[in-house]
């Protein structure tokens, strides 16, 4: 299993359009094959910075997604609605209480 984490930075007039959009996007994204978890948080400061955190089965489940034609048609909506370059990494759990 693989964790993701993907930063965007939208424009501060396009925030309701990205939350429109994911709320559209979301239940799909859940349901594609190898995806475990799906969220979506919200840097509240900033008015303008969200985060998804999603669990898949493998980073072969991730690719998948990655080529499918729901995710070249969510991003094309997404990208054009940033402010800044998106970042995202796959993190592990450094310490396990």
């Amino acid at each position: 299993m693989i964790n993701r984490l993907v930063k965007m930075e939208f424009a501060p007039d396009k925030v309701n359009s990205f939350r429109e959009l994911f709320s559209r996007q979301q239940n799909l994204i859940r349901h594609f094959p190898g995806c475990l978890h799906l969220e979506l948080w919200e840097h509240p400061a900033s008015g303008n910075t969200f985060f998804t955190f999603s669990k898949w089965e493998s980073e072969t489940a991730l690719e998948a997604y990655r080529q499918s034609d729901l995710f070249r048609e969510t991003w094309a909506a997404t990208k054009v609605l940033f402010s800044a370059k998106p970042a995202a990494w796959t993190v592990t759990e450094a310490f396990k209480a």
